[in-house]
């Protein structure tokens, strides 16, 4: 008789160490335990030697709906299944539906959880109109953390959040011990760059960049901290493209501070000097690609372990609102959840950084940073048994190739990659077999924080 339901074997790679010649089995959709050595019998068994399984990366910031009639969960969660990543951080900025009340974020679970091939989490914010007053409400209706901007990019859809509000906010966000995440860019300091760049005529590539020098993101991430710091709220920048943004971070922890920090997989893997000058409106991204000599220190930092999480920011924007030749009328945004592990590997590797990190940084601590590593986050005894496999099959990716994305673009297009995703399960079912997504749309669920609030003390 089977003890177990699934077997995989091969090179484990966990958050504090590797096993090699390891196994993962699995029984009711959880794991039970982690070993080395002969395999387990089970009903269904897979000697992977040579792959490489990872716990099942979590994406801590996607946007499935910020064009209408164009990606949504249907979507986003093929192309998450197709790269490894079996758990979405959703984002509330909805064209048509910002989701900031309890009413909204149960729109959005109803509407999400027919659709989701994958396991989804979602983000709350507010209306500036209306203030924090909703907070609470939002919690309790499942929200796993709450974002804002410092900048605004559309008064409904993505609005700025002034110092006093943000203040009020990170107050009503406290006791509950969630985190508030910011969108890191000042809005004055953007704005009076921009007009610099529109007066000096400039429309070519280089106008993003000098549109958002590194000080308005700085300056921006400085606020958000020491925000944080007043009002005991856990603080959490949401992209930071500079090496200075992840020192300010990590000077505020050292403080005794909750302050933490993401890394977006485009600032790892692409350059303005090159990458941008190519890609133009393709590349456009907010806060911008940097110099390559940015993105080394990214990986140092990665490397030393002063970055929180890794995610995507993954958006897909139809190719016609990225392909204007002037570069600042482009929309802001890549999609990437299908290669964001391949990529963090291939970069890990070429640096000697262990491979610790990418269990650490794409799927622990955005389990832990989000309040759902109670199931999520980790091949350990009791958790969802959602498992990334990649095996070493060097490939060129090419988005409109693998038809598992909706737009058949990708700043990744042309990049070669060592290791192919070759399989990913979600709670112990295979969701994709390395060519076809298998899970169908419904197979997902909404995962929520514990409903367990923090003392506030006296």
């Amino acid at each position: 008789m089977a003890d177990f339901d699934l077997v995989v074997k091969g090179t484990v790679v966990l958050a504090d160490r590797i096993v090699d010649g390891g196994h993962v089995a699995v029984r009711d959709g959880k794991v039970v335990h982690v070993g080395q050595g002969a395999m387990p019998a089970a009903k269904e068994r897979h000697d992977l030697s040579g792959a490489l399984i990872l716990p099942g990366a979590i994406d801590a910031q996607v946007h499935s709906l910020s064009q209408k009639n164009q990606e949504d969960f249907i979507w986003s969660t093929r192309s998450a299944a197709a790269g490894g990543v079996t758990t979405i951080v959703d984002m509330p900025y909805d064209e048509g539906n910002l989701v900031c009340s309890a009413e909204a974020v149960k729109i959005k679970v109803d509407h999400a959880s027919p659709q989701a091939r994958v396991d989804f989490a979602l983000y709350g914010t507010v209306d500036p109109e209306e203030g924090p007053v909703r907070i609470e409400e939002m919690v309790e209706a499942g929200v796993a953390a709450f974002k804002f901007s410092t900048f605004g990019t559309d008064p409904k859809r993505f609005p700025r959040i002034p110092a006093a509000l943000l203040e009020d906010c990170f107050r009503a966000i406290a006791p509950t011990g969630l985190t508030a995440g910011v969108h890191n860019e000042d809005d004055e300091a953007v704005r009076a760059a921009i007009a610099k760049v529109k007066a000096a005529g400039i429309t070519d590539y280089r106008a993003h960049g000098l549109s958002r020098p590194p000080l308005t993101e700085l300056l921006a991430s400085n606020q958000i901290y020491e925000t944080g710091a007043q009002t005991g709220c856990p603080a959490h920048v949401v992209h930071c493209s500079l090496g200075r943004g992840y020192e300010i971070a990590s000077a505020y922890r050292a403080q005794g501070f909750r302050a933490t920090i993401e890394c977006c997989i485009h600032y790892l893997t692409l350059d303005e000097e090159n990458d941008v000058a190519r890609l133009g409106g393709k590349a456009k991204i907010n806060p911008p690609i940097r110099p390559r000599a940015e993105v080394e220190k990214l990986w140092r930092h990665v490397a030393e372990g002063n970055v929180t999480l890794v995610s995507t920011d993954h958006v897909s924007w139809s190719e016609d609102r990225k392909t204007s030749p002037d570069m600042l009328a482009n929309a802001s945004g890549v999609p990437g959840l299908e290669v964001m592990v391949p990529l963090f590997v291939k970069g890990a590797l070429e640096r000697g950084i262990p491979l610790t990190r990418a269990a650490e940084l794409m799927a622990l601590n955005p389990a832990r940073h989000f309040r759902l590593d109670h199931a999520k986050g980790a091949l350990q005894a009791g958790k969802d048994a959602d498992i990334t496999v990649l095996t070493p099959e060097p490939y060129t990716y090419d988005a409109a190739a693998s038809g598992n994305n909706v737009v058949g673009w990708s700043p990744y297009n042309g990049i070669r990659l060592p290791w192919r995703v070759s399989g990913t399960y979600l709670r112990g079912k295979l969701a994709f077999d390395g060519t076809k997504v298998l899970a169908e749309p419904g197979t997902g669920a909404f995962v929520r924080p514990l409903p367990t609030l923090v003392s506030t003390g006296s």
